[in-house]
């Protein structure tokens, strides 16, 4: 099992929430191909919604990858974005700036932000666990 964060405005956390699944990378599936059934997955929101929401800088949702691969839908003539399947658990929305000396995969609190920037990206056990902590989420 390994553990990640996607970084995703959140109104369309939301939108995953309800349909149970996960996009990254504005619709692409390279690093979706990284996740394995089973892997846990937080959410981080930069912003309310995208592009230009208000800034939240909050963890939104947590979940459990279930899919065993990506797969693509059409939402229009011009995007066909890449999903993979996720069963989403009950969870509250946590700040990340209370967090920030705490999690291990941000090494300059000056630059912070830096790695969410990423997108999708793996972190630690131990950091996925401070924030289901913080969320206080239901993670069996």
């Amino acid at each position: 099992m390994r553990y990640w964060i996607n970084t995703v405005s959140r109104d369309h956390v939301r939108r995953g929430v309800e349909g149970g699944f996960t996009q990254a990378d504005h619709g692409k599936a390279t690093r979706l191909r990284k996740l394995e059934p089973g892997d846990l997955l937080v959410f981080y929101s930069p912003r309310t919604t995208y592009p230009d929401g208000e800034p939240l800088q909050a963890f939104t949702a947590i979940g459990r990858i279930t899919g065993d691969a990506p797969y693509q839908v059409s939402m229009s003539e011009t995007f066909q974005p890449w999903r993979i399947a996720t069963e989403f658990v009950s969870s509250r929305e946590a700040p990340i700036q209370p967090l920030l000396d705490d999690l291990d995969f941000i090494p300059d609190r000056q630059r912070w932000g830096y790695k969410f920037r990423l997108g999708l990206f793996e972190i630690g056990r131990e950091d996925f666990l401070r924030i289901a902590q913080a969320m206080q989420a239901d993670i069996a």
